[in-house]
């Protein structure tokens, strides 16, 4: 198989970072091994810019893909408990170089980098100022859940001229029609939720998952990462034997914060991960009973 997956709905792009032809490349990788990535969400500088950057590191020893949040005090998708990470990265001063600190930090890793970001800071710091700045980072792409196709020209402008995907979350509610535009436009990966409503959940995934993934997969063929209500490794695995990608944040940061102490926060959130990984190889491989 190739290298790297090149959706064939994708536009014309800038030239390509080395950062998003990694990313295209570890999800290729981890299909080549008949399983999904693991990807885990953590705000940058919680709960200290310090312990972040532990944190992040052992996370990538066992995660494929680390997604920096980009602390923001009004966000739309997160529930309480990444809400309160957020808050405790802003109150203990973070900064946007503590981002780039971050994504930089992780550049020898085995793991690939995505940000998830909300419009509004975005915006704020400069579209091609960001763009320019996470990518010369090593930043592969940006999640932007709240960024309407319609209103994302300037974005896409600035992320594709130096390289970055960007990356849409879509709901099942999405006509076929805009489903076809974000699919026209996105990069890197669709990002579909498992339950409805904020992050957080510890409730059953959607019934009607499946086939929003099916829908998914009929219309575009990026791969297609599952986050929003992954708590479980039982969970993870079901989500593991439809989607390419397994996204967990806020059962994450619940890991952390159950670490007595400030030195166990890295291994708690390194052995949590990896109880993930166990079900990531789907039933037909060798790899499975691993």
């Amino acid at each position: 198989m190739n290298a790297t997956w090149r959706g064939t709905n994708r536009p014309p792009a800038g030239p390509a970072s080395d950062a998003s032809a990694r990313f295209d490349q570890v999800l290729a990788h981890a299909r080549a091994d008949n399983r999904a990535a693991l990807a885990t969400y953590l705000p940058a500088g919680y709960p200290t810019q310090a312990q972040s950057l532990r944190i992040m590191h052992r996370l990538a020893e066992v995660t494929d893909v680390i997604e920096l949040g980009w602390p923001y005090s009004e966000p739309t998708m997160d529930g309480p408990v990444i809400q309160r990470a957020a808050a405790q990265s802003l109150a203990a001063g973070f900064r946007v170089r503590h981002l780039l600190e971050s994504i930089r930090s992780l550049a020898t890793s085995p793991a690939s980098v995505l940000v998830m970001a909300y419009f509004p800071p975005l915006f704020k710091y400069g579209l091609k100022r960001a763009a320019h700045d996470l990518a010369q980072a090593g930043a592969a792409g940006v999640i932007l859940p709240d960024l309407p196709i319609e209103e994302a020209d300037a974005w896409l402008t600035a992320a594709q001229d130096v390289g970055l995907h960007t990356v849409f979350v879509v709901a099942p509610s999405t006509t076929d029609a805009r489903l076809a535009r974000i699919c026209a436009t996105a990069g890197g990966m669709l990002y579909a939720p498992a339950v409805a409503g904020v992050t957080g959940s510890t409730g059953p995934l959607h019934d009607a998952l499946p086939a929003f993934v099916q829908r998914l997969r009929a219309t575009t063929d990026l791969p297609i990462g599952v986050g929003i209500g992954i708590s479980t490794p039982a969970q993870a695995r079901a989500v593991s034997r439809i989607a390419d990608v397994t996204i967990v944040g806020s059962a994450l940061i619940r890991s952390i914060d159950a670490a007595q102490e400030p030195w166990q926060q890295a291994e708690a959130a390194f052995t949590f991960a990896r109880t993930l990984t166990t079900g990531l190889h789907r039933p037909d491989t060798p790899h499975a009973a691993a």
